[in-house]
């Protein structure tokens, strides 16, 4: 688990995650606070997701992460590659 980098005016924790286990442990770790999660397919080297949905929801959300309250946490969690996700959902 690595954090992300945020944006200047950020007054949140913005956490980067891959995977169930860094997920729950992320959440787990915060669970005292109010956490946003981003749930997104892994992706490829020019980072782009196999997931298209995930690709066009992807600037509205991080364009809404200036809403976030004070205090709070962002959980941007990449699921896996295409076959992956379902066995976990």
């Amino acid at each position: 688990m690595e954090p992300a980098s945020e944006p200047a005016s950020s007054r949140f924790e913005e956490v980067r995650v891959s995977g169930f286990g860094d997920f729950c442990g992320a959440v787990e770790q915060r669970r005292d606070k109010t956490i946003f999660v981003y749930f997104t397919g892994d992706k490829d080297a020019e980072g782009r997701s196999w997931c298209p949905d995930c690709e066009e929801a992807e600037p509205v959300v991080l364009e809404g992460r200036k809403h976030i309250p004070e205090d709070a946490v962002f959980i941007y969690c990449q699921v896996g590659d295409r076959p992956y996700p379902r066995s976990w959902w």
